[in-house]
């Protein structure tokens, strides 16, 4: 969006990396699930190993759906950008290459019970 301003204008990113304090933010969604409708946002430490953010982090807040319990973590297909990515779960979020406010989608082919894919 263009802005119009009187004198010069400079925008503050209020949340860039250097506000959270040795955190950044990460952002994983679960395509074709409604009650996980939009991404969820998580703090980590870029060292924390992307296992351990989902252990810890994500699947807590799976279980509300019917299909998390049913979850093979072994044949999620992920996305990172819009482009297929095969993670590495004991690697660190860095180690992974997921940088601050990154965003990735799982999907869990067979398991769409809330939203059947045609």
């Amino acid at each position: 969006m263009a802005v119009v301003s009187r004198k010069e204008y400079i925008g503050v990113s209020r949340d860039a990396l250097e506000n959270y304090k040795g955190k950044q933010l990460l952002f994983i969604s679960w395509d074709h699930h409604l009650l996980i409708c939009a991404p969820i946002m998580f703090r980590a430490d870029p060292q924390t190993t992307l296992g351990e953010l989902i252990d810890q982090q994500l699947q807590p807040l799976l279980q509300a759906d019917p299909d998390a319990a049913a979850i093979d973590w072994n044949t999620v297909q992920w996305l990172k950008g819009n482009q297929p990515w095969v993670p590495d779960y004991a690697a660190s979020l860095e180690a992974n290459g997921i940088g601050h406010k990154e965003q990735l989608r799982m999907r869990t082919p067979g398991l769409n019970s809330l939203v059947p894919v045609n």
